[in-house]
């Protein structure tokens, strides 16, 4: 007798409007937890929704050239995007906590044993749990009713992004290997591509 294989329906994750992330922006009564998580939340979703194990391990030396560099922890690949003007106030706001080039831009792992990827590892699972939230406080506060987290500022990037950049574009922020990947962040799709296709999403 065969094994039987159950499968269940993929949860659906819904991505912000612009509306909304404009209503996280422009929000003032925050408190500082609440207004971290929406700067690590921002940070994602300016940089095409780079996935939080990513955003934490960011040094500042890692920015040059007006651009961000770094390697994906998820496949290894190598990024190199653009810095959307609405993410220089987020850096300016960290750099009076800067110790050298060398150190973290957030200071969740500030205190990581770089060296044992477990506690890495640890200290980031915790760190989302954390951010997630203060992140539904923000949410109340911005009176968005879907569920605010870090993994919903990539989604959210790539709802955004189908009526602004064509899904080839978004391939190759998302550094994907397959655009079918990519195509279950986007519903919609038009012509155009530009290394400022970033700037087009982010800029509304």
């Amino acid at each position: 007798m065969g094994k039987i294989k159950i499968k269940f329906p993929e949860s659906r994750k819904v991505g912000l409007t612009a509306n909304e992330i404009k209503a996280i922006e422009q929000l003032k009564n925050l408190t500082k937890e609440e207004q971290h998580a929406r700067n690590i939340w921002l940070f994602s979703f300016y940089l095409a929704g780079i996935r939080i194990g990513d955003v934490l391990k960011i040094r500042w030396r890692d920015i040059y050239d007006g651009r961000l560099h770094y390697t994906m922890n998820k496949n290894s690949k190598l990024v190199s995007l653009q810095l959307p003007e609405k993410i220089k106030p987020i850096l300016k706001s960290y750099e009076a906590f800067k110790a050298d080039e060398d150190d973290f831009i957030f200071p969740e792992l500030k205190k990581a044993n770089i060296n044992d990827p477990k506690d890495i590892f640890s200290k980031t699972k915790t760190a989302n749990k954390r951010l997630n939230r203060q992140l539904a406080k923000v949410a109340k506060k911005a009176k968005i009713q879907k569920k605010l987290t870090m993994h919903i500022a990539r989604h959210s990037f790539g709802h955004i992004a189908g009526d602004r950049i064509p899904v080839q574009m978004l391939q190759k922020l998302y550094r994907h290997s397959s655009v079918t990947t990519t195509m279950q962040y986007q519903s919609s799709f038009i012509n155009g591509a530009t290394d400022k296709a970033l700037e087009s999403v982010v800029n509304f």
